[in-house]
């Protein structure tokens, strides 16, 4: 991903982005041929290397390319919004501002135990905070072993992440404060969001 130095997301930031944001697009490559399947992760960083797990329906023919051998790559995005050169002080063309993270690394299929332990970790992670939630041991492990069996489990080794923050950093406190400005007035909840992500990047703006 072409990233200009200015629009260069901390790593942190990436790493964080990721685990709050966990729905991503898996994409992979079966000879010439992308193919691409949204799904959630579980994000977790041990002994200083970031792991991303997930699974993946049988009958989807990505499982194939899930190789030890071949890269993947796995794309995270935040709010994103359309910026109106109507706000510049000066006249200028529209952009888009985005938060983007492109991880890549390499993929090795899961099952039996590890695969046990992965779901049991994603469900805590989705079901423990909830009122009744459904956790792994509250379901029938017949229904369980069952369902095991129509999907292919993975875990991706991240070794590279590239992350951007394009969000009018190199705009003027003037054309900033005009932008967030602009989008608070919207009903839409990306537009919204980016104004927020905004707001804390430059707070002496707004006091």
């Amino acid at each position: 991903m072409y990233i200009p130095k200015y629009y260069r997301m901390d790593h942190n930031e990436a790493v964080q982005m990721m685990k709050s944001n966990p729905f991503a697009l898996l994409v992979t490559v079966d000879g010439e041929r992308p193919l691409a399947t949204h799904l959630p992760l579980d994000i977790r960083e041990e002994e200083g290397k970031i792991f991303a797990t997930g699974h993946i329906a049988y009958g989807n023919r990505q499982k194939k390319t899930l190789d030890p051998h071949r890269e993947v790559l796995l794309i995270f995005q935040r709010p994103h919004a359309y910026i109106s050169s109507s706000w510049y002080e000066v006249e200028e063309v529209p952009t888009w501002d985005y938060l983007a993270v492109h991880a890549y690394g390499t993929a090795r299929v899961i099952s039996g135990d590890e695969l046990r332990s992965a779901l049991d970790s994603m469900l805590q992670h989705y079901e423990s905070h909830r009122e009744n939630g459904r956790l792994w041991d509250t379901f029938d492990p017949e229904l369980l072993e069952s369902e095991m069996k129509g999907i292919v489990g993975f875990e991706i080794e991240i070794t590279d992440i590239q992350a951007a923050a394009k969000m009018s950093q190199n705009r003027s406190d003037t054309d900033y404060k005009s932008i967030v400005a602009e989008l608070e007035k919207s009903n839409e909840q990306g537009e919204t969001q980016v104004a927020r992500w905004m707001r804390e990047k430059r707070k002496e703006l707004f006091k």
